[in-house]
């Protein structure tokens, strides 16, 4: 019996949810998914410039009533923190990020690690739900309680991809 993978859950749970909007900022961790996504006509999905753009384009979506998640990876989120208390806290917009995390477990990159480092304090400060996701077996609950959440209570919610599920990006030794 084959598993399915951490991109085809998402993918999942996101049409489970009517999510069929997705912007991102290209990132190799994400490829799979982004692939699956782009592959599956259900979904309008492309890559935007930066961060704080896909943000305002889901946040815009929701206000017409389309749901979209926002994919990048650690270092993207640092540009985000202003983006999110001036538009989705306070608006209450639902915004769901997927976050591959970068800065962990073999990280040559020191911006990478201190964005790392900080993520998680910017998210609770804000008070926005976050789940660092590391197993595929809790994979698909933790998606689908938080989005109901998200949706509920209209607060974001930030799905922080460990490279304990993802297998993460390769360095060279």
């Amino acid at each position: 019996m084959a598993t399915e993978t951490w991109y085809e859950i998402t993918v999942k749970v996101l049409k489970k949810h009517k999510v069929d909007l997705v912007t991102y900022v290209p990132d190799n961790v994400l490829r799979p998914l982004i692939e699956l996504i782009h592959a599956d006509p259900y979904f309008t999905a492309f890559a935007c410039a930066r961060e704080e753009e896909a943000v305002g384009i889901t946040a815009g979506a929701w206000m017409g009533g389309r749901r979209g998640i926002v994919l990048m990876q650690t270092s993207g989120f640092a540009t985000l923190p202003n983006t999110l208390a001036s538009l989705s806290v306070p608006f209450q917009i639902p915004t769901l990020m997927m976050v591959s995390e970068r800065g962990t477990m073999g990280e040559f990159n020191i911006g990478q690690q201190m964005v790392a480092r900080t993520m998680r304090p910017v998210l609770d400060t804000l008070m926005i739900e976050a789940h660092t996701m590391t197993r595929l077996d809790e994979m698909e609950f933790i998606l689908d309680r938080s989005m109901i959440q998200a949706w509920a209570t209209q607060i974001p919610c930030c799905y922080i991809l460990s490279p304990l599920l993802t297998g993460g990006k390769v360095f060279a030794a």
